[in-house]
């Protein structure tokens, strides 16, 4: 790794997976139930290729995976405590209110009005 930087845990690629604002919205929409790549490009309002790009992503980190019935497929959330950590997150966001948002290295105060991750109770 370049600037003396650790190499990255599992954790890390795990956040990193999820720091992505694509791969962020997906993986929100499939906490509301499986999903068809149409469905997800509607959605979301993102091309197909995008899309399966992102899902390819997140399959390859175990955190998604499909269920193909004919020629469709149906992705899903791999494992339901991806829902408990994004609500954690959510909390999190709530108690340091807009100071992630405002950080000068990783935040955009352009965001800083919504600490939400947009998981739904």
């Amino acid at each position: 790794m370049d600037c003396g930087q650790p190499a990255p845990t599992p954790a890390v690629a795990l956040f990193r997976s999820l720091g992505d604002a694509t791969r962020l919205a997906i993986v929100l929409r499939l906490t509301r139930g499986e999903a068809r790549v149409v469905d997800l490009c509607r959605g979301l309002g993102l091309a197909q290729s995008t899309v399966s790009k992102h899902l390819a992503c997140l399959r390859d980190c175990g955190l998604v995976d499909y269920r193909a019935e004919g020629r469709q497929s149906f992705y899903s959330l791999s494992h339901p405590e991806l829902l408990d950590l994004l609500r954690s997150a959510e909390a999190l966001l709530a108690r340091t209110g807009e100071a992630v948002a405002l950080c000068p290295v990783y935040g955009d105060a352009d965001t800083a009005g919504t600490v939400s991750v947009g998981v739904a109770s």
